[in-house]
């Protein structure tokens, strides 16, 4: 590496080495300026999409069935479709439709998970399952000369899956880690607030959560199953190097003696209904940044104006060239990006605009974007603005119907939606004659300017008052709690520890990087004589890349620190923190080692709010809270690393099956906001309480109890 970055440190090594493959490639041109135009070249005449043509057939079970023969590679794709998503999810089991989709190839009567992997991997295809908002879709390709294969995979997951149990709790056990990661990203929570709010009631609003899918069990998914992946209505296209009558023949022999048809469902409820233009603020302490999401529902998918939308999402908010980005990132720089999309559903589909903002400039930024949507609404768009959105959508339709697997999928997606088979014919030409002022009257009809929803997640004790002067505001925190702006400043104080579990005991924990050990920390408390407490926590990670030795001096009947002593080595790099707690001060001085090599250093000597702990005491203090389902936290905590004061929340969940290495114990789930990176802890409820296991929220690093 340092080989490396020495010669890239000289760039005329580089240049120099490029020049040389350059020259050695192809001769030497020399071109004078006047070779080159001085305009572009007119665009050449629209070539016409040759779309293969697809023959249909509804079979005797019910089965729409769509074969389009594709013979320019060797290749055969099918996807087979149930109305079977995530709008089928009975109420307080959201996740269930995913769960059922990742099973489907996870056992059946014949085949085991492992067997079904390797018999299409092994002939360089692939299968997967996935379940949307509406369907559910099965979908499997291979060289054509595996067709066979093919048909009988996709038969037998459809018809024969078993559901395991142990595959249905690593399911689980991947959701619930990947929920996790979606909800430690503020745009992921901001989504979810977003459609929770246009549709209401409506099951399109709704999202899974981690008790919704620890409610699901194998029954349930053996039942969603039977119940909605039937033929009668289901969908299955093929499309590539085969024909009509040979798909015909496999369909047969892959599905005999399946019948029967889904079962009915109750109308959805209509989305919620909304009069005026407010703003959702959710609170997420310590957020650097805020995330605006903003829109309502629209159209359903069969609509005419679908097309002169399209053309006016692309002009507001589309990409790189769109007004959104141009202002917000480019002039402004605001942002990173800035974007508007139209989202199709089965049922009613809906628009929005999002875009993610430095805090203190959330107010403006939100300003500008409704400014932006009043142009779109009321200005008719400039020829050559339009012109050059109209040519990218048309001229980029092609890109999206080249192979076997895509055209299935399109050809899935017009027929699941009711689009018409003339759809994919005609899409260019159809956004081709949008004009400018259809335009601007299907954004006048879409983008209900008057009756907006507006979700802004992020530090609502930083952005209350620069948002309540745009708009009408409600606060709820992440959870969605309602919240007041008292409730943005928790007390915070003193809080007593429970003494009984400050008993002396030693724990032995892992650290875990993506599924990995790379190190490991032991804590220990201890009482020696006379009368004193001490807690003291070594780490070792990657072979003592990184070590770090603290001791924590305490009074022995509070548990409050008045003492600490550190000591980090960092690559060689070490560095020591001394610090001192009384009189409501803490002095002393603290060091650092940092990524590049260097040591931060700070001379403390710091006035301190009644009860604030040491931050290095966290994994201490939090077992000996009076823990209890349902109660929060606040407290105060000096952070030396930083030099800062930070509130840090603590929020109680009940408690729950934990399984680490040391075994698998009952532990409350505590969720942690306030530091750089939220977290959360499981500690025991056996006394003394153990910390059991602690993860940080989109990291892949885990603490977990090994003895």
């Amino acid at each position: 590496m340092r080989r490396w970055t020495a010669r890239l440190r000289d760039g005329r090594t580089v240049v120099a080495v490029v020049a040389g493959l350059l020259l050695s490639a192809r001769p030497t041109v020399r071109m004078s300026a006047q070779t080159f135009p001085t305009t572009p070249p007119k665009p050449t005449p629209l070539t016409p999409v040759r779309f293969p043509p697809f023959k249909e057939a509804t079979l005797a079970n019910g089965l729409q069935l769509v074969v389009i023969e594709h013979h320019e590679q060797p290749v055969v794709s099918a996807t087979l479709s149930f109305r079977a998503g995530g709008i089928y999810d009975p109420a307080g089991k959201e996740g269930l439709s995913d769960l059922a989709a990742e099973l489907l190839s996870k056992g059946t009567d014949s085949r085991s998970a492992e067997q079904i992997a390797a018999t299409i991997e092994g002939v360089g295809g692939t299968l997967s399952a996935s379940s949307g908002d509406d369907f559910l879709t099965i979908s499997a390709d291979a060289l054509s000369d595996q067709a066979e294969l093919v048909f009988d995979l996709l038969g037998d997951v459809t018809l024969h899956a078993t559901f395991p149990e142990s595959e249905l709790e690593l399911a689980r056990t991947r959701a619930l880690s990947a929920l996790a990661l979606q909800l430690s990203q503020p745009s992921a929570v901001a989504q979810r607030f977003f459609g929770r709010e246009i549709y209401g009631r409506n099951p399109y609003g709704r999202s899974a959560t981690r008790e919704s899918y620890r409610a699901v069990t194998r029954d349930d998914v053996a039942q969603f199953a039977r119940q909605r992946l039937r033929p009668a209505g289901a969908l299955l296209v093929v499309a590539g190097d085969v024909t009509d009558a040979r798909v015909q023949e496999l369909v047969a022999k892959a599905f005999e003696g399946w019948r029967g048809a889904p079962a009915s469902s109750p109308p959805l409820p209509a989305p919620a209904t909304r009069v005026a233009t407010d703003i959702l603020l959710v609170h997420r302490p310590g957020s650097a940044q805020a995330n605006i999401a903003l829109g309502n529902t629209t159209i359903l998918p069969t609509d005419p104006g679908y097309y002169p939308g399209r053309v006016a999402t692309q002009v507001l908010g589309g990409g790189a060239d769109s007004r959104l980005f141009l202002i917000l990132r480019e002039q402004k720089s605001w942002t990173y990006g800035a974007y508007a999309s139209l989202h199709r559903y089965r049922g009613l589909g809906y628009w929005q605009a999002t875009a993610e903002v430095r805090t203190e400039v959330a107010d403006s930024a939100l300003r500008e974007l409704l400014h932006q949507i009043d142009r779109i609404r009321t200005e008719v768009i400039p020829d050559s603005e339009l012109a050059a959105t109209r040519g990218f959508l048309v001229g980029s339709f092609p890109l999206t119907i080249e192979t076997p697997s895509q055209i299935a999928s399109q050809v899935a997606t017009v027929k699941l939606l009711g689009l018409g088979d003339d759809y994919l014919r005609l899409y260019r030409d159809r956004l081709a004659a949008v004009t400018a002022l259809q335009a601007r009257a299907a954004a006048a009809r879409l983008y209900r300017r008057g009756a907006l929803t507006i979700v802004v997640v992020g530090d609502a004790a930083k952005l209350y008052d620069r948002l309540q002067a745009i708009a009408p505001l409600r606060m709820v925190d992440v959870d969605g709690k309602p919240l007041t702006p008292a409730d943005l400043a928790p007390p915070t104080g003193p809080v007593a520890l429970d003494a009984t579990q400050l008993a002396a005991h030693t724990d032995s924990s892992r650290v875990v990087i993506q599924g990995n050990p790379v190190g490991f920390t032991v804590s220990e408390i201890r009482r020696p004589p006379p009368d004193s407490l001490l807690y003291t926590e070594r780490s070792n990670l990657a072979n003592g890349t990184f070590q770090q030795q603290t001791t924590l001096v305490l009074e022995p009947a509070s548990g409050l620190v008045r003492q600490v002593d550190q000591v980090t080595t960092q690559q060689g790099q070490q560095a020591e923190t001394h610090l001192s707690y009384a009189g409501g001060r803490v002095k002393g001085a603290s060091a650092t080692p940092q990524p590049d090599g260097s040591v931060k250093r700070f001379e403390i000597d710091t006035a301190l709010p009644p009860g604030t702990v040491d931050e290095n005491a966290v994994p201490f203090v939090v077992p000996a809270l009076p823990l209890a389902p349902g109660k929060t936290f606040a407290m105060t905590f000096f952070t030396p690393s930083e030099n800062a004061i930070k509130v840090l929340t603590f929020k109680v969940s009940a408690p729950e099956s934990v399984t680490v290495p040391a075994g698998t114990f009952q532990g409350f789930r505590i969720d942690v906001t306030g530091s750089r990176v939220p977290f959360t802890m499981y500690v025991g409820t056996d006394t003394p309480r153990r910390l059991l296991k602690t993860e940080f929220v989109g990291q892949p690093f885990v603490v977990e109890l090994v003895k």
